[in-house]
């Protein structure tokens, strides 16, 4: 059995909240940190959880009140029981509630998410109470639509159309995970995370994935595969940050780019070398970052230090 790093261990939270979305759904959150310190607002992506997040929040619970939430569906909170309580408007119902409950009327936070986290805050973007609420954005290893199109787990050297297929056989399979094993481990790795990532890293991503209900993936799967949110990113008015990994073999680099062209206004972009769709565990210290930076730019920190003015640029392995 590997022993997770420490960093992958959640640590306790200062608050834990239960938080009712608009269609009665409930979602759980917890916050870390100091309760008067600068806003980060945390969400992950398909099959994983809060959990996730852990090695981020050690890096900036510190000075930063964190709060990250569990889709619906995923970790602690309610699971949908119909096919109709999965889209993206229920991820931007989401979050719009969450922000209600936690950014105090008069604050603003950074809003940090991954994957399909990414997706939520880009499905949220013509949501007046949320814009309200964002001072800027950070949407990590992340894409607004043609995910089966460009997925890089199936080799390149096969035809677009089978690609696709095959791809799409893959991410919607309804057979269940099972538990971790060196086959499965192996199999997660190459499929989401570069190829410097350390084993016990990969073996904390898999206890999360693995932890997903077989439905819940496959019914987020569905909205994955069919997602169109472009017209979504050129209302995301927040200034906005895009990481990803060179590695990526999920949302692939194509995506950022795409977004980061789109973006009304963009603030940077971050390439993460030898990295692949897991930036926030591969990466914790690049990715809390780049959530520091953004947040000593846009909100009241002055207490935090200086940080470069944002740029375009590519982080070294």
């Amino acid at each position: 059995m590997t022993a997770l790093p420490p960093d992958c261990v959640m640590p306790v939270p200062a608050e834990e909240y239960r938080i009712r979305s608009e269609d009665g759904h409930w979602i759980h959150a917890a916050a870390f940190g100091p309760e008067d310190a600068p806003l980060v607002v945390l969400a992950h992506g398909w099959t994983c959880s809060t959990i996730f997040w852990a090695p981020v929040i050690h890096r900036l619970a510190a000075d930063h009140r964190v709060v990250a939430y569990d889709q619906r569906g995923h970790g602690r909170s309610d699971i949908p029981p119909t096919a109709s309580g999965y889209s993206t408007v229920k991820l931007a119902d989401d979050l719009e509630a969450v922000l209600l409950r936690v950014v105090p009327d008069g604050r603003q936070a950074v809003v940090a998410g991954h994957s399909m986290g990414g997706m939520t805050v880009m499905a949220a973007a013509e949501r007046g109470e949320v814009a309200a609420r964002t001072a800027a954005n950070l949407l990590v290893s992340t894409g607004p639509g043609d995910l089966l199109a460009e997925l890089n787990v199936v080799p390149a050297s096969l035809p677009r159309p089978l690609r696709s297929f095959l791809g799409r056989q893959l991410l919607q399979s309804r057979m269940p995970l099972g538990r971790s094993s060196a086959v499965s481990r192996a199999a997660l790795k190459y499929a989401t995370m570069g190829p410097d990532t350390t084993a016990d890293r990969v073996a904390a991503t898999a206890e999360v994935v693995h932890a997903c209900p077989t439905g819940v993936r496959y019914r987020w799967s569905r909205v994955l595969g069919t997602l169109d949110l472009y017209a979504q990113v050129a209302k995301l008015a927040a200034p906005t940050t895009v990481v990803v990994g060179t590695h990526d073999r999920l949302t692939p680099p194509v995506h950022s780019h795409r977004l980061l062209s789109a973006l009304p206004a963009p603030a940077g972009l971050v390439e993460l070398s030898r990295t692949g769709h897991m930036a926030p565990v591969e990466r914790p210290a690049e990715v809390a970052g780049e959530i520091r930076r953004l947040a000593a730019v846009h909100l009241p920190a002055a207490h935090l230090p200086a940080v470069r003015k944002p740029s375009s640029r590519k982080a070294a392995s």
